[in-house]
């Protein structure tokens, strides 16, 4: 808070940043914002001007580019003409900073959510993974790799729809 200003003022501006993010989506995942995926790391002010950081969900994700171009455009729109946006590599994002309501949103879109137990590997490891259809655990991995790195191409046995699954990272 800068000198002159008022914790209302503060908490106005603040108000007005975090209903700015909250329509920056991922944009290889479209139905998601920011805030769900944990990209979204911090949100503070310096005065009038809102600093926020950003983890990309691996360090060489291209979206890291247009996802604050998104930031710096949807501030602009609420009235913020200078922005500052860093990134934060460490802690290394991982999936278990998915919220529930992205989890949900994954399943929903035909995408099976990463699992949460414990010692599961992103790469190459094998997991039970439910088809976000039908619901069947007799699925079959089709490919490790799917439309981006981090999602795998499945089959569901059961009902023969392919899908993706977000990968454990």
């Amino acid at each position: 808070m800068t000198a002159g200003s008022t914790h209302s003022e503060s908490a106005e501006l603040m108000a007005r940043v975090s209903a700015a993010l909250a329509t920056v989506t991922d944009p290889e995942l479209p139905f998601l914002t920011i805030a769900e995926m944990g990209i979204l790391r911090s949100v503070t002010l310096d005065g009038a001007i809102p600093e926020i950081a950003i983890t990309p969900t691996y360090s060489g994700c291209p979206a890291m580019d247009v996802i604050a171009i998104d930031i710096e455009t949807a501030l602009a729109k609420a009235g913020f003409n200078t922005v500052r946006i860093r990134r934060v590599l460490a802690p290394a994002w991982t999936t278990e900073w998915l919220n529930e309501t992205a989890r949900r949103k994954l399943r929903q879109n035909g995408i099976a959510p990463p699992e949460r137990a414990a010692g599961k590997r992103a790469l190459f490891s094998t997991v039970d993974v439910a088809c976000p259809v039908c619901g069947s655990g007799d699925t079959e991995r089709v490919s490790e790799f799917g439309s981006t790195a981090c999602k795998a191409q499945y089959r569901c046995l059961r009902c023969n729809e392919p899908f993706q699954y977000f990968k454990c990272i």
